[in-house]
């Protein structure tokens, strides 16, 4: 699929959304256009929607799906915009939506996005859409010692956040932190010896970039959104990579799995509630042995699949 990005779980995703022709998709976190690929791939007239923030991906994207021009469409965008956009392609209904909530192997390989904690001199930016205003080295300098701990804990489920964020209020006292390197240094004094390793600065890398880019902001309400603007029998896969999107995803399809909430004494429902979707996946599919051997980075993953009734 290209040195781009490596799609994950790709057979998994094509499988999940089961594309058929004449339908129009939505590949919300379009990326290189890996899996988008796939779903155009399916038959000659499918149509697909592609959303990404990130401008060099949308040009990746755009090369890499060529041979289907004039079935596609890109956005640069948050698809948390996913309404307007829909209105501008004028698509009352959808009949699958793809949300692959990680981040793509180019924005962690190069070192000028400032994504990756092993990295030395990167500059800490973390910006999945260059054009928006707040990096990571406002976060990391700017942020009180107390929004930094809350953050750190919140974002990172980092169990040493209070001495981190003070290591690091102490630190830019004297001289800002500009670089990822910089920053997982100070990440591992904060930590106590006996509980330090490689990829100790892991989580709050993670917790800096989702507050960088709002990534748990109105996830909730998004999915909710989306799962309403699905055609009977469509269908939506979500990727996942950390615990706390995984969380919100099951709690939102879990809610929308259930019918009448009513005591079971009560005679009639009063509640009103209809059941939306049809769970697909009761547990999420992971990457196999063989995908992890290829692309260590899918060893994270969860795909959660659900159905429109």
């Amino acid at each position: 699929m290209g040195e781009y990005h490596l799609p994950v779980l790709y057979r998994e995703v094509l499988e999940g959304l089961m594309v058929k022709g004449g339908g129009v998709y939505l590949d919300c976190t379009v990326g290189g256009g890996g899996h988008s690929f796939g779903i155009l791939s399916a038959g000659e007239d499918v149509r697909l929607i592609g959303i990404d923030r990130d401008g060099d991906a949308l040009a990746e994207a755009e090369k890499r799906l060529a041979p289907f021009a004039g079935r596609f469409s890109l956005h640069r965008a948050n698809y948390k915009d996913y309404e307007r956009i829909l209105e501008e392609e004028e698509v009352p209904a959808l009949d699958g939506v793809l949300i692959d909530l990680g981040i793509s192997s180019h924005q962690i390989d190069d070192e000028s996005r400032g994504f990756a904690y092993r990295s030395e001199d990167a500059p800490l930016d973390m910006r999945m859409d260059t054009r928006q205003a707040l990096t990571a080295e406002e976060v990391v300098n700017g942020y009180s010692e107390e929004a930094l701990r809350r953050i750190f804990r919140e974002y990172g489920e980092e169990r040493f956040a209070s001495s981190i964020a003070r290591r690091i209020a102490l630190e830019r006292k004297k001289s800002p932190v500009r670089t990822t390197g910089a920053l997982r240094r100070l990440v591992e004094e904060g930590i106590p010896p006996k509980f330090r390793s490689a990829a100790c600065a892991r989580k709050v890398f993670q917790a800096v970039r989702i507050e960088v880019n709002g990534e748990l902001e109105g996830l909730r309400t998004c999915i909710e959104g989306l799962i309403g603007r699905l055609k009977p029998a469509g269908r939506i896969c979500i990727l996942t990579f950390h615990s706390l999107e995984d969380r919100i995803v099951k709690e939102v399809f879990r809610d929308k799995s259930t019918a009448c909430t009513c005591p079971p004494n009560f005679p009639v429902c009063v509640c009103g509630r209809k059941q939306e979707i049809e769970i697909i996946t009761a547990k999420p599919l992971t990457a196999s042995e063989e995908e992890i051997a290829k692309n260590s980075r899918s060893k994270c993953a969860k795909l959660r699949i659900a159905r429109r009734l």
